[in-house]
């Protein structure tokens, strides 16, 4: 394994974690947006409509491969620019 490998491994996991809390910030600011409550519906929310609780998850499941996308690709980007190889 190559060293940019290796030393963007722990680069990864921190972005990753970052990603996780971007893209839920997003998604409640979409969810309030779009007129919604506060809060997005549980899946078990017997009080919600099917819709509703599938729009919910669909949303958040596209918000959050989009930002996981964009953290690690700006991520692998800085890192060959920095490095002048891609980490990948």
């Amino acid at each position: 394994m190559k060293a940019a490998k290796v030393a963007y491994k722990p680069v990864g996991l921190a972005l990753g974690a970052l990603s996780g809390v971007l893209a839920g910030a997003v998604y409640k600011q979409v969810w309030k947006k779009l007129g919604h409550e506060e809060d997005a519906p549980d899946a078990t929310d017997e009080e919600r409509t099917w819709k509703e609780v599938l729009l919910a998850a669909t949303l958040q499941g596209a918000i959050f491969a989009a930002v996981k996308a964009a953290v690690d690709r700006g991520g692998a980007a800085t890192t060959k620019r920095l490095t002048g190889t891609w980490p990948g």
